[in-house]
């Protein structure tokens, strides 16, 4: 993910939080220590980022998750996991706003 203040990239790893719907993203893998979180209520969209907009270091493996407030630039592991991650977030987001 890329930095919001700064623009470096940082490793981050995130959650998929159903219950509190929400994505949430850690600085660590065990999931101690808690970096930010993500509302699906304030998703507005989520892209690849085909226009490489992000200097990402592997641009063919970068998504966006645009909010109100901000817009996150994620790298996925594969592009099979990029097409998950950003399935699960549109649904996520789709769902939370029927209610």
């Amino acid at each position: 993910m890329r930095g919001g203040r700064v623009k470096t990239w940082k490793r981050r790893w995130f959650l998929f939080d159903m219950d509190h719907r929400r994505l949430a993203y850690y600085t660590d893998h065990d999931e101690r220590k808690l970096k930010g979180v993500i509302y699906f209520q304030a998703i507005e969209e989520v892209y690849y980022d085909h226009l490489r907009t992000s200097s990402s270091p592997r641009p063919s493996l970068t998504f966006c998750v645009k909010t109100y407030e901000r817009l996150f630039f994620l790298v996925a592991l594969s592009p099979e996991a990029m097409r998950i991650w950003m399935d699960v977030i549109v649904t996520a987001t789709d769902e939370h706003s029927r209610y």
